[in-house]
């Protein structure tokens, strides 16, 4: 369920949502607690003022008595110490329970390998400080304690962790490098997309071109803002959309999903102020069609 807030700016954000739903406001404060309600896809607390233009989402999957259960899953973890933990995400791993998954996510698996978690997100996101959509492979960092979680969350709010992407896109782009500056919101004609629309939020893309094939082009990106779907939506906007996306590509797409791939983080560590670096390989899917592609 999506609302779009058009009056009552100012009132409490589960206040709010309980005279504009079915939900009591008890049940709104749960749903909030555990991650369940997005503004503007962010996680606000039930006291957050909502404001006009606020877009809340809503996962009605929600149950009182639902319980994230530990999953053994091979996780591919590259760093961990006691206040963090950075982990390759394969494609097809959505990260947190939710949409009637709770079973098979990254949180999962999370809670099976460690108990120390940060909680601020709620039981359904322990550890999430950011997330990386279900079939996009790549480093995440995960916060194992709450003062790692606070410190990590404000680097990602003011752009100091430098994520970098590797994307495979369709047709030959004619430029070496590229900035697009294209502002991003929900579409309004499908639910499932972002897109480029007047009146969406600052969104910054940098793209450098990596090698050229026939009719694809490998590319490196790095984002100066991080709202959903931004890289895909980016992409095919300029026409160009990245290859095997089954949202933003027209063409059919396989199972294994966009070929994005988290390749490479650099931040700060929260807690002992070190300089962090980490990359990972392609994934053999993307890595082997890129080998066909020689």
């Amino acid at each position: 369920m999506r609302i779009v807030v058009n009056d009552n700016d100012g009132i409490r954000l589960d206040k709010y949502i309980s005279l504009n739903t079915n939900f009591s406001r008890e049940l709104v404060g749960k749903m909030i607690e555990n991650g369940f309600i997005l503004v503007d896809d962010k996680l606000q607390k039930g006291s957050y003022k909502v404001k006009n233009g606020n877009e809340i989402e809503i996962d009605e999957s929600f149950k009182i008595d639902t319980e994230i259960k530990p999953v053994k899953m091979d996780l591919d973890i590259v760093y961990e110490d006691d206040d963090i933990m950075v982990v390759n995400k394969p494609s097809g791993l959505v990260v947190h329970p939710g949409n009637g998954n709770y079973n098979n996510t990254l949180v999962n698996g999370l809670i099976y390998y460690t108990k120390n978690l940060s909680n601020i997100g709620g039981d359904a996101r322990v550890g999430i400080v950011h997330r990386i959509d279900k079939d996009t492979s790549g480093l995440m960092l995960i916060a194992k304690t709450n003062k790692a979680h606070e410190i990590l969350a404000e680097g990602f709010k003011n752009h100091d962790i430098k994520r970098t992407y590797y994307a495979l896109l369709v047709g030959v782009l004619p430029y070496d490098n590229a900035t697009i500056d294209a502002p991003i919101k929900r579409d309004p004609n499908n639910f499932n997309k972002m897109g480029v629309f007047e009146g969406g939020k600052k969104a910054i893309t940098n793209l450098k071109v990596i090698k050229r094939y026939k009719k694809y082009t490998l590319v490196k990106l790095n984002l100066e803002t991080g709202r959903t779907h931004q890289i895909r939506a980016h992409m095919e906007y300029i026409g160009f959309p990245i290859y095997n996306d089954p949202v933003y590509n027209k063409n059919a797409a396989s199972e294994f999903g966009q070929f994005l791939h988290s390749k490479e983080i650099d931040f700060i560590h929260p807690i002992t102020g070190e300089e962090m670096h980490f990359e990972c390989n392609l994934p053999k899917e993307f890595q082997d069609f890129l080998d066909t592609l020689e």
